[in-house]
Order: structure tokens, then C-alpha cells, then sequence
């Protein structure tokens, strides 16, 4: 077996068993990296969010209205730009994240269980490396350019 066909491999056996997890807690992975994305810049635009997650702001319109829905997110007049809204996490938006950290933490272990804390440590490191040097953005899934809702 070759390291990107292992990395595939495990990529998509991770995914599937935490979008399992956090479908538990009625969340998908993009509305659940949208809503982590929101929640570290409070106050971002629309445009922005689609940016940095290299998603066409055409798609992003329908998830943003789902979060919103839950209640998760509100979108405020921006004070700079009365044409664009600012995005920000509502009070139930962050006690969901804390729940989605909660799986998180529980999932990372689950997928790591064989491994050391040294070993985890530099399976970090090594995977952070790779990413880094394919251009991925750091905590950005690359689905995004092409989910649809």
C-alpha cells in the first residue's frame, strides 16, 4: 500500500464516521466547519466565509440560511458596510460548537487509539507538513469547492 492511498483510505473512513458523530448532534461537516469558521472570525461577510473556504458565494447562501434557521448563527448589518452582512455565532451556535469539540476530542482519540501520545504528536506534525506544502488552508476541508446543499 502507498502513504496517499493509506491517507485516502483513512481520510475517508474518519469523514464517514464523524459526520456519523456529529449527525448525532443533527449537524453535517460543512454546516459543522462553517459554524467553527464563523465562530474564530466573528463578523465576517458572506463573501469572506465563501473565500475562505473556496466555495462559490452562490452556494454558500443556502447553508448560511440553514444555520440560521437552527438558530445557530445571525446575520447583522455590517457597521462598515451596510450592504453586506456580518456573520456571528448566536449564543446556541456556541454551546453546539462546545458539543462539536466534545465529539471531536472523542472522535480524535477513537481514530488515534493505537498510537502514543508521541506518536500522535508526530503524526500531527508530519500530516500538518504535507497540508502545508499542498497549499490547503489550515482547517478548511477542500470539499468545500464543489458541496452542494
Amino acid at each position: 500500500m502507498t502513504n496517499a492511498f493509506l491517507l485516502a483510505q483513512l481520510g475517508a473512513y474518519a469523514t464517514g464516521r464523524f459526520a456519523a458523530r456529529i449527525g448525532e448532534l443533527g449537524l453535517t461537516p460543512p454546516l459543522t466547519g462553517m459554524l467553527r469558521a464563523i465562530a474564530a472570525t466573528p463578523g465576517m461577510s458572506q463573501q469572506e466565509l465563501a473565500g475562505h473556504l473556496g466555495m462559490p458565494p452562490s452556494r454558500l447562501v443556502a447553508f448560511l440560511d440553514d444555520l440560521e434557521g437552527r438558530g445557530l448563527i445571525e446575520r447583522r448589518q455590517n457597521p462598515a458596510d451596510r450592504r453586506q452582512s456580518a456573520l456571528h455565532v448566536t449564543g446556541h451556535g456556541t454551546e453546539t460548537l462546545a458539543a462539536v469539540g466534545g465529539v471531536s476530542v472523542a472522535h480524535d482519540e477513537d481514530i488515534t487509539a493505537p498510537l502514543s501520545a508521541a506518536e500522535r504528536a508526530q503524526l500531527a506534525g508530519l500530516l500538518g507538513r504535507l497540508a502545508e506544502h499542498h497549499g490547503l488552508t489550515e482547517g478548511v476541508h477542500p470539499g468545500y469547492r464543489t458541496v452542494r446543499h
